[in-house]
């Protein structure tokens, strides 16, 4: 346990991270419209600018969190911080999409040093009992870069430019970094002396590349054929885990523990159902109702309010409930809020949006901080660490997927035409159809999230 002295430093670096890569992620999708009009990019390659960091981020999160667990949470997440820092600024210089994609990836290896221990310190600062609300603190750091992401981005993309979101990025990850640099040595790592699992890592990179790049090549006989050998893979890996003393992935976390199972498959399911929901408001917004990237912040920036004001109060009524029936009833008001959705037309009133926005935010912040502290609380000290990646992997999957969705519907329906107003009516039968789907998909995440069992004794 770190001392009260320390605590303030591990709470103020972990709130700035948690603040700084949802925001750059919010700000990024408002200027989406602007950035495919530099490069030239259909709907398909310009939603791998949010894609791949995503994919970056969530094939590495697990190895980096066991590595953490192996050798100091403290130095991942400060090396993370200034990788985010610096990939940042070389987005500046994208000449072309593949250089600005690519540097996208190295921005998500950094955010993925970053996931995979901002919150297990936290955690490991704190409690069992006070844990809740130092979660929904940080959980509404993040609802606050959700929120003031798309209006500054929008800002910043109409009256500057879009790179000046990747120069805020930087300083916001350099900042991070240099209150990691303040912390206070930190204690011997729990699992020091254990093994690095390095073969089940690449095992495990192939089989999330396999399965998320292959979701995104669907309908295509290559998207099936990817899939198919991810799934092959992923049999393989688990097997292989199941048979090493010091696995990368603790597999009995998931069969043992039902906690921290149903947890991380309710977070796997919310996540999978929710992050396209920006990403195409951003485009209908902004291609269809003609409002400016400022203004299409301005009304994206309810749902993430509401997040940002409920989370604390979520994650202090965790500490004393039971987190399965608190998350469980954010989740049923997401699941009325992409109902809504259901009925999007090109003369939907703002209104009705905004409505649906905030339906949507106050059942994100009943679901997600409830959810985090059941799944660490679910584990013991030396698998903070991996407990913080596997909650963080799932985001990123789930986030993964939801953009797979949405990138197959419009494969599907849109194919390689560009995004305009004239094909406004194929846009937004794609948005209708995929909002459907995402409904559908978080009713099962209710039934995960009532599945966990009790955290409280």
């Amino acid at each position: 346990m770190i001392s009260k002295r320390k605590l303030p430093i591990v709470l103020l670096a972990t709130t700035v991270s948690s603040f700084t890569t949802p925001f750059m992620g919010s700000s990024v999708n408002v200027a989406l419209p602007m950035i495919a009009r530099d490069f030239s990019m259909n709907a398909l390659s310009l939603s791998w600018v949010a894609s791949s960091f995503l994919l970056a981020a969530a094939i590495t999160l697990v190895p980096l969190g066991r590595l953490a667990d192996l050798y100091g949470r403290k130095i991942f997440f400060l090396s993370g911080s200034l990788i985010f820092a610096l990939s940042s600024l070389l987005c500046i210089w994208s000449e072309t999409e593949s250089f600005l994609i690519a540097m996208r990836v190295v921005q998500g290896i950094g955010g993925a040093m970053i996931f995979s221990t901002g919150t297990a310190m936290l955690i490991a600062s704190y409690p069992l009992g006070k844990r809740g609300k130092m979660l929904g603190i940080n959980i509404a750091a993040v609802y606050i870069g959700l929120t003031v992401g798309p209006f500054i981005g929008g800002l910043l993309t109409e009256h500057l430019g879009w790179k000046t979101i990747f120069i805020v990025n930087a300083a916001l990850g350099a900042t991070a970094a240099l209150l990691a640099a303040c912390m206070t040595k930190e204690e011997r790592p729990a699992a020091e002396g254990e093994g690095f699992d390095l073969a089940g890592s690449f095992l495990y990179a192939i089989t999330l590349f396999a399965l998320m790049y292959g979701f995104s090549q669907l309908p295509s006989s290559r998207g099936g054929a990817l899939i198919a050998a991810g799934v092959i893979c992923f049999f393989f890996f688990i097997r292989q885990q199941l048979k090493k003393p010091f696995p990368l992935l603790n597999i009995h976390l998931f069969l043992d523990n039902r906690v921290f199972a149903f947890s991380n498959l309710a977070a796997l399911i919310n996540y999978c159902a929710t992050f396209a929901i920006t990403f195409l408001l951003s485009l209908y917004l902004q291609h269809i109702k003609l409002l400016t990237p400022s203004q299409t912040g301005f009304v994206l920036v309810v749902e993430p309010l509401l997040q940002a004001l409920f989370s604390p109060a979520a994650g202090r009524l965790s500490d004393h409930y039971e987190p399965r029936i608190i998350s469980s009833i954010g989740m049923t008001l997401t699941i009325i809020g992409l109902l809504g959705l259901i009925f999007l037309a090109a003369e939907t009133s703002l209104y009705y949006i905004v409505l649906c926005l905030a339906l949507l935010g106050v059942g994100f912040a009943f679901f997600s901080s409830p959810n985090v502290n059941a799944v660490m609380s679910s584990v013991e000290s030396k698998f903070y660490g991996i407990a913080s990646a596997t909650q963080a992997t799932m985001r990123l999957v789930g986030q993964m997927l939801s953009m797979g969705i949405a990138m197959l519907v419009f494969a599907w329906m849109i194919g390689n035409r560009s995004i305009t107003r004239e094909n406004g009516a194929l846009l937004i039968g794609s948005a209708k159809l995929i909002f459907g789907i995402l409904a559908v998909t978080c009713v099962f995440g209710v039934f995960a999230s009532l599945a966990r069992g009790r955290v409280h004794q």
